[in-house]
């Protein structure tokens, strides 16, 4: 009789898994597979807001790391475009490099390039740290998933900070030689969401190709030392009324049109609209294009990191 019990205990607990709650349940169960997409991949918007957070803690991250164990800290944001300024003034003075009129009076040449110098600054020095992100951060790329898109958006994002101090010294320059803003001033923040669009076009195409191909990290000052001759940083944009061609041209560079604005809206200076509409949307089709360029090659950064 015991040997019985026991054979119907044991039929009991095999019954019991089969139970219709538990087989409910196990069909109840989803099944997830992941499969490498391939071709141009879209930009996952809803998940860049749901990491909101951690894009927020990158921008901190840099910007707290940027100055740290130095001993001017944050006073580099102001020293650098002076330095610059000083450099410029030395070399229009040697060339004579001549300025355009306002209102029948000549711009002073420090208020003429420091206008040029608050978007250069930016896209001098954000493209350049948006193109080596992903080298930089080349530990958080093998650890851990988040967007990879994140890293040079804030790479060139902390230059913001850089800007408004420069904004601030341009407004000191302004009142020594006591000239006035032009009402046009309200479109500056307009112009800054172009130049951060030129930064990120360029920093996004070149992160990529930075990763892949090492020997672009070397390509970059020289990228940067090259676009400071061929945009009027130090220099008016010269007439090209008769080579109209050659002005379309130049104005492919996403920041030639755009420091020409920068001087037209803060002074009161002549503004070709053509120009500014061709940079920007030079600006506009190289980060379309770089971010899903970035998108297309973001499944092998960890390989290559």
């Amino acid at each position: 009789m015991p040997s019985q019990q026991r054979s119907d205990d044991d039929a009991n607990l095999d019954e019991g898994p089969e139970t219709p709650q538990a087989v409910g349940e196990a069909h109840e169960s989803p099944e997830i597979v992941l499969r490498a997409r391939t071709g141009w991949i879209a930009i996952d918007w809803e998940e860049m807001y749901a990491f909101r957070e951690l894009f927020f803690f990158l921008i901190w991250r840099d910007i707290s790391a940027r100055y740290k164990q130095t001993v001017l800290g944050s006073a580099w944001a102001v020293l650098q475009p002076l330095i610059m300024m000083l450099v410029f003034c030395f070399l229009a003075f040697i060339l004579k490099i001549p300025t355009p009129e306002v209102n029948g009076k000549q711009l002073p040449y420090p208020v003429f390039v420091f206008a040029g110098l608050i978007p250069w600054m930016l896209f001098s020095q954000g493209m350049p740290a948006a193109a080596l992100s992903l080298l930089t951060n080349q530990h958080l790329l093998t650890k851990v998933y988040f967007p990879r898109l994140f890293l040079p958006l804030t790479a060139a994002t902390v230059y913001l900070v850089d800007m408004a101090y420069a904004t601030g010294i341009y407004a000191v320059i302004l009142t020594i030689y006591r000239i006035p803003p032009a009402w046009t001033i309200v479109f500056l923040p307009l112009l800054i969401l172009v130049t951060l669009i030129g930064t990120l076009g360029i920093g996004t195409i070149l992160a990529s190709l930075t990763l892949f191909y090492r020997d672009f990290r070397h390509i970059i000052p020289f990228l940067v030392q090259f676009m400071m001759y061929a945009t009027p940083v130090f220099y008016a944009a010269p007439d090209m009324s008769k080579h109209r061609w050659f002005g379309y041209l130049l104005s492919l560079n996403p920041m030639y049109g755009i420091i020409d604005a920068y001087r037209a809206v803060i002074l009161g200076a002549p503004l070709n609209a053509t120009y500014l509409l061709i940079s920007s949307i030079s600006g506009l089709a190289l980060l379309v294009f770089g971010l899903f360029y970035f998108r297309r090659t973001e499944r092998r950064f960890a390989d290559f990191a």
